[in-house]
């Protein structure tokens, strides 16, 4: 197998992330009974280029991921990856940043216009 520089310096818990992403999408790709052939041209990609991607290639390009998953039916998955909602870390962290307590500011008192001398 060749390996990029690119692939070398992931962290390996991403290559993994991705390697599972990629054989879930030929998982699914075989049980919706699509070919090879028909995925690829799909998407608009050649069939190696789709093989990398089941492999989990971390060099193939994001987009072309996003869309093996359109033409899968699952792209609105990647709308909640990295939603706010669900980021459980962002979300302590924001709750740890809020003030103790808020003071009220006291209303200014109006001073009534001086009457013309």
């Amino acid at each position: 197998m060749k390996t990029s520089r690119r692939s070398a310096v992931l962290p390996v818990p991403v290559r993994r992330a991705v390697r599972k992403l990629g054989a879930d999408i030929r998982d699914a790709r075989l049980r919706r009974r699509i070919p090879v052939a028909v995925a690829a041209e799909r998407a608009s990609i050649g069939r190696s280029t789709l093989n990398r991607v089941e492999k989990g290639d971390p060099s193939v390009a994001l987009g072309i991921y996003a869309t093996v998953l359109f033409v899968l039916g699952l792209v609105d998955r990647i709308t909640d990856l990295a939603d706010v909602r669900t980021d459980a870390a962002g979300l302590q962290l924001e709750e740890e940043q809020l003030p103790k307590r808020i003071r009220s500011r006291r209303p200014r008192k109006i001073q009534p216009p001086e009457q013309g001398a």
